[in-house]
Formats: structure tokens, C-alpha cells, sequence
């Protein structure tokens, strides 16, 4: 739990200057006209991932990061490194720098994770699962979606999943919320039921 609230507090303030930063104006002092960039906001977020990823596929390089034997110069060396070769946004460079000066990298992942709920919130996007016990036709998931984007009056971006264990029915899960009315549910209920003789 502590971990989690790190995390957050770190992804809130990184997301707090990427708004600073997508706010301020853009005239002569920023030079001559280049294509157009992934505002600040997402491509922090798209770097985040992107290091996340890195050393979430590679186990040692996280436990070194983990590991208190080795000093937060070192660490920064290492992720230096490894930074190089993903050309990342100055500020995700200097912010790596500080999770690295204050023993908080191994927590990359989960604020690369909170970092992308924040911007789902701020582009208006939920995202979701939903788990049946068969496959559905490309046609029933797009009505699915429609109905349940209409419904929650956002943009859904909806996973869909088989899972035979649940019987029949469906699992709906859209954002920290679980909808379970898969038969293996109700059959449960109904066996708890029983049990206490009601």
C-alpha cells in the first residue's frame, strides 16, 4: 500500500509539470517550425512506459536498481546507459534522476502504471475488460462497446477475454470497478445460500 501511494505522489507531480509545460506558449523563443511533437504530457507518458518495460524485461537490471549496495550514482550510470538508447524527454531524464537520488526506481513501473491512469482521466478514456465463456463476433463486441461508451458517457477502450471457468454470463471490469454476473458467480451465491440454510 505504502508503495502504491509513492507511486501516485511521484506520477501526480510528473503529470502536474507535463501540464505546466503543455500550457506554456509555444512562439519565437522555441525556434523554427519543426513537425508537430507529442505534447509533453504524453510523451512523458510514453517514455515512462517505455523505461518501465525495460526493466521490467529485464529482472537484474531491477533488482540492481532494488539493491541499497549500490549508491545512486552508480544507478544513474547504469540507467544513463540505458536512457541513451531510448532518447527520452529531458525532464524524464532529470526526473529518473531524482527517483535514482532518492531510492525510489524500483517504483518506475508503478508510476509509469498510475502515470497512464492519469492521462486516461484527462483525455476522458476508461478502460476496461470484459470476460465471457465464449468468443463474441467482432459485430457483438462493437455494439457492447457502443452501449457501454454511452452508458459511461466516456471513451471505452474495452478489452475482450475468454475465460471458461466462468461458466456462462459475463465479467465487466471498467476502471476500479467489477461487475461479476457469470453463472460461476451466481452459483456461488446460491451455494452460500444453501450452506446457511436460507
Amino acid at each position: 500500500m505504502t508503495e502504491n501511494i509513492i507511486a501516485r505522489r511521484y506520477a501526480k507531480a510528473l503529470f502536474s509539470l507535463g501540464a505546466k509545460i503543455d500550457g506554456e506558449p509555444k512562439g519565437k523563443a522555441r525556434g523554427k517550425k519543426k513537425a508537430p511533437e507529442e505534447p509533453p504530457r504524453e510523451k512523458f507518458g510514453t517514455d515512462l512506459n517505455t523505461l518501465a518495460e525495460t526493466l521490467e524485461a529485464s529482472p537484474e537490471l531491477l533488482r540492481v536498481m532494488a539493491n541499497p549496495i549500490f549508491s545512486a550514482e552508480e544507478k544513474r550510470a547504469v540507467l544513463g546507459k540505458v536512457m541513451e538508447k531510448l532518447s527520452p524527454h529531458p525532464m524524464i531524464v532529470n526526473f529518473v534522476g531524482l527517483l535514482a537520488d532518492k531510492g525510489r526506481l524500483v517504483y518506475l513501473p508503478e508510476i509509469a502504471a498510475y502515470y497512464g491512469v492519469l492521462l486516461d482521466a484527462d483525455k476522458g478514456i476508461v478502460r476496461g475488460e470484459l470476460v465471457t465463456a465464449l468468443a463474441l463476433s467482432k459485430a457483438k463486441q462493437t455494439a457492447i462497446k457502443k452501449k457501454l461508451e454511452k452508458q459511461l458517457a466516456k471513451t471505452l477502450m474495452l478489452d475482450f477475454d475468454v475465460n471458461e471457468d466462468i461458466l456462462g454470463g459475463v465479467v465487466l471490469k471498467v476502471g476500479d470497478k467489477v461487475l461479476d454476473a457469470s453463472l460461476r458467480a451466481q452459483l456461488q451465491m446460491l451455494k452460500e445460500k444453501i450452506k446457511r440454510g436460507e
